[in-house]
């Protein structure tokens, strides 16, 4: 008995540093990458191809999904213009460098030379530059913003909310697109779009109506080439990106349209890969920022897997 007792406190005496070496090397923390390509079916979402443009351009295909539930007016005339093949033709006559890819008709503002809008457009919307954050859904980050009271995600789309004002509103972060106006606040209709392209110009947030995002293909956008100064705007029409076609992905038929998914605002994987983003750890990252701009946090889109 002696014996067995005498072996068996060997035993854990031998075993103790191990588990003392154990407790003390902490877990391998994921990458923001490795919690995503984690992420269980459930954390994802199809884009719907009721709101999705397809802008067709002799480089690729840009992918924007339309965000009705902020700009419900822009978005009806959108799809109007687009079921009308209105951009058909048409072309990109504007890259401002760190800013912004504008497209439409380079010629609307001459009524001699302007393209009619198509049948069922309107020709003229109220603004929407905010919506009611009523009834909302808001996926809060927890980081301070130098341009609204809090930041998160609507929808999946990057917002900025006034809780006092009752108000919220799309940010103007990287790919977001927008409607370019006059200086009138009534005076955008969705035909002339913008993207933007360059560093996110905030001070844009609740100037116009934003209609959406791009969700694939902003390196078709982001390397056409810049116009001269000191708007972009091209001098010859030949400089001009020709824009194929406009169309909604549900008028494409289903074997020609992209399949994407986009993740969760509100899921788990998305909280603990955007902390990932947050406090970075690993060989290169030496010192945690313990912040996260909110146009940092990309949205993962990821084409579905197969089965």
């Amino acid at each position: 008995m002696r014996h067995r007792l005498l072996a068996a406190a060997l035993a854990l005496a031998v075993a103790t540093p191990a588990l003392a070496q154990d407790a003390a090397t902490p877990p391998k923390r994921k990458s923001a990458k490795e919690i995503i390509d984690a992420a269980p079916a459930s954390a994802w979402r199809d884009l719907d191809p009721a709101n999705t443009l397809y802008m067709e351009l002799p480089a690729g295909r840009v992918v924007i999904e339309l965000a009705p539930g902020f700009a419900p007016e822009h978005v009806a005339n959108i799809k109007a213009l687009a079921k009308g093949g209105f951009w058909d033709g048409l072309a990109l006559y504007r890259s401002q460098d760190n800013f912004v890819v504008q497209w439409g008709d380079a010629d609307g503002d001459d009524k001699a030379k302007a393209k009619p809008l198509t049948a069922g457009a309107r020709d003229h919307l109220p603004a929407e530059f905010t919506r009611s954050d009523k009834g909302v859904r808001f996926d809060r980050l927890p980081d301070a913003d130098g341009w609204a009271p809090e930041v998160g995600f609507i929808d999946g789309f990057p917002a900025a909310r006034d809780p006092k004002a009752g108000k919220a509103w799309i940010a103007h972060c990287y790919g977001v697109v927008g409607a370019g106006r006059n200086n009138a606040p009534d005076s955008s209709l969705g035909a002339e779009l913008y993207a933007i392209i360059g560093q996110a110009p905030r001070a844009l947030d609740h100037q116009l109506s934003v209609v959406g995002r791009v969700v694939k293909g902003m390196e078709l956008l982001s390397v056409v080439p810049r116009g001269p100064d000191p708007m972009g705007f091209y001098e010859k029409p030949e400089q001009r990106v020709p824009i194929v076609s406009v169309k909604l992905a549900s008028d494409v038929p289903v074997a020609e349209r992209t399949p994407l998914q986009l993740l969760r605002t509100e899921s788990q994987a998305f909280r603990d890969a955007t902390e990932a983003r947050r406090n970075r750890v690993d060989d290169f990252y030496t010192v945690p920022a313990g912040h996260i701009d909110l146009c940092n946090v990309a949205l993962p889109v990821r084409t579905p897997p197969k089965g």
